[in-house]
């Protein structure tokens, strides 16, 4: 009975299902019959392309497949609207993608490294450094060392001195230590006339050597409380001095100082114990290592930094038969601090606009098209940006093209602003390379400067421009000769920025960047210039027109990638005359370039 039953349902199940089918078909041909315009109507539509229903930026014009993820393309025909891609997507063709030659770089987890450059000066060590004075008034009747620079060592006598008064407290000690009853009265006055040489400039050595000394000699040496080297020698033979005079100023240079200025973004990138790399124009080809000995932990109101003290050897080498210390008294020099964070989600800084200080990124989502994405950025590197939010590893986002495919984002946006659609956003602690971003920072209109800083900046752009013309006449001697001013020209623009109030950010990339070295080739000098001519150029943009002499123009190229190692897509650079004269190419590519208007 059992199996019949199951005979029975699997009968009744089939004949429901050919009764299913054979109504859907009636159904359609019914349909079709009362409705014989429909698909004519389909038929004599022209379909305008073919596109995904899951990705809405891949389109064909034939069908096919979606190129991602494999699902049919859906038609869509004239006069019917599209699945919208999305706001912030932009979709471009094959073509158009090699033609700007658009690169990507995947987003991954990487320790985050920066090199910190700072410019000083070489300072004795101020805890080492004597000013010797006469304990007496006398006579110098010779001097042993009579010249400045000369390397004394603890104890060398350094002049002969004839003094009375300290001539006749040396006899009285030599008639008490002779006496041959030495009884607690003759002790006590002993010890006393012997304290006494003391506090007229004897030494120990000098007080126990007296009774060596002939009756007839009349002069006592004055010797070098440290070793050092003489520094300044202010007096003669034959010269009267008083008690208190000074003879001689002594300092040790075996140690050095080398002190910077760090302003309060880079504080938190330094620490005690770090190693740093000195360099100085006066010594080529060598390099000074040292480490960081003091912070100050006061930051001045002004130019809001705080002095660094990095300690440094300083070897002694002899010259033509003289000896003496490698590295000057108050040599400009500067320092390299390379620092490695811990391992952090990083982007490439080429891939970060900064459009109105909102820091966006492109990723590509594949098939020609890439979202803007809004992100939060932390630490700056030297070639990446930390994100902290807007971004997952493993993410693809555009490092070269980003600023055209920003363009055609506008130009589909109607030409209104498509960077504020939401997301993660936040303001930099440090900019980016103004070469990289869409606008510059909003910076005080000429009007808040004074006349002294407006000379100053006009100095500024003079030289700038000067570097800017070597380089495109590809005359390595002629920038080398327009350099050295920046060193003290750059400190005075630093003041007088960070006099004005809201430069801050500017005057410390200028002070880091701005002194600039001797270079070896053009590509050197290539390199050094875009590192000083960034923030000079960002200057410009927000100031346009502010001093006396000099109306700086701002130019752009965009194919400098290969100017030197490490160059940007395109970079920009400050000319006081019209034409284009690219520094970054020369005579290569002399009007490779465009003025960038206001």
């Amino acid at each position: 009975m059992k199996p019949l039953n199951a005979f029975l349902l699997v009968a009744l199940l089939a004949a429901v299902g050919a009764g299913g089918w054979w109504f859907g078909r009636s159904s359609q041909a019914t349909s079709h019959e009362a409705h014989p315009s429909a698909g004519a109507t389909n038929s004599a539509r022209r379909v305008l392309y073919y596109q995904s229903p899951m990705h809405p930026w891949i389109k064909s014009d034939k069908p096919g497949n979606c190129t991602i993820c494999g699902m049919t393309l859906t038609a869509v025909y004239e006069g019917d609207q599209g699945i919208d891609a999305g706001e912030g997507i932009v979709s471009l063709g094959t073509n158009t993608i090699q033609a700007i030659h658009v690169a990507t770089e995947v987003v991954q987890r990487a320790p985050l490294r920066r090199t910190l450059r700072f410019a000083g000066t070489i300072e004795d060590d101020d805890s080492r450094h004597r000013i010797l004075s006469a304990y007496v008034a006398g006579r110098i009747d010779r001097l042993f060392v009579n010249y400045q620079g000369a390397e004394v060592k603890e104890g060398q006598p350094l002049a002969q001195l004839f003094s009375p008064m300290l001539l006749t407290s040396q006899r009285e000690y030599l008639a008490l230590k002779r006496q041959s009853d030495l009884g607690e009265s003759t002790r006590m006055l002993l010890a006393a006339a012997g304290q006494r040489l003391r506090q007229l400039g004897l030494t120990e050595t000098q007080l126990g050597a007296l009774s060596d000394v002939a009756i007839t000699n009349i002069h006592t040496e004055v010797t070098a409380p440290v070793t050092g080297t003489v520094v300044k020698r202010l007096v003669y033979e034959g010269e009267y001095v008083m008690e208190g005079q000074k003879l001689f100023e002594l300092a040790d240079f075996s140690t050095m100082w080398f002190q910077f200025d760090a302003y309060e973004q880079d504080l938190p990138w330094l620490a005690l114990g770090q190693e740093v790399v000195v360099t100085t124009p006066s010594v080529t080809g060598k390099t000074f290592a040292g480490k960081i000995a003091f912070i100050d932990p006061n930051v001045r109101d002004l130019s809001r930094s705080a002095r660094v003290r990095v300690e440094i050897p300083n070897p002694l080498v002899t010259d033509d038969g003289r000896a003496q210390r490698l590295l000057r008294h108050r040599l400009f020099a500067e320092a390299t601090v390379q620092l490695t964070a811990a391992p952090a989600l990083l982007v490439p800084r080429t891939a970060v606009l900064m459009p109105d200080h909102r820091p966006v990124v492109y990723v590509d989502k594949g098939g020609g098209a890439y979202e803007q994405r809004a992100i939060k950025l932390g630490r700056r590197g030297d070639s990446s940006w930390e994100v902290l939010e807007g971004l997952t590893a493993g993410e693809a986002v555009v490092t070269q093209g980003n600023l055209l495919i920003d363009a055609q984002a506008q130009l589909n946006s109607g030409g209104s602003p498509v960077h504020d659609h939401g997301g993660a956003a936040s303001n930099p602690p440090d900019r980016a390379p103004v070469a990289e971003a869409k606008t510059v920072a909003a910076l005080p209109p000429a009007t808040a400067l004074n006349e002294s800083q407006k000379a100053l900046l006009g100095e500024l752009f003079t030289t700038a421009d000067k570097l800017g013309a070597a380089l495109a006449a590809d005359d390595l001697a002629a920038f080398n000769a327009a350099a050295p001013p920046l060193h003290t020209l750059v400190p005075k623009v630093v003041s007088a920025l960070a006099e004005a109030g809201d430069w801050i950010s500017i005057a410390g990339q200028l002070n880091q960047s701005g002194h600039l070295a001797e270079a070896k080739d053009l590509a050197d000098a290539r390199k050094a210039f875009h590192g000083f001519v960034t923030p000079v150029t960002e200057l410009a943009l927000g100031i346009r027109r502010n001093t006396t002499n000099a109306v700086p123009r701002i130019f752009q190229c965009p194919m400098t990638k290969r100017s030197f190692e490490g160059a940007p897509a395109n970079a920009r650079w400050i000319q006081l005359t019209p034409e284009t004269r690219n520094p970054y190419y020369g005579a290569a590519m002399l009007d490779c370039g465009a003025e960038v208007k206001p």
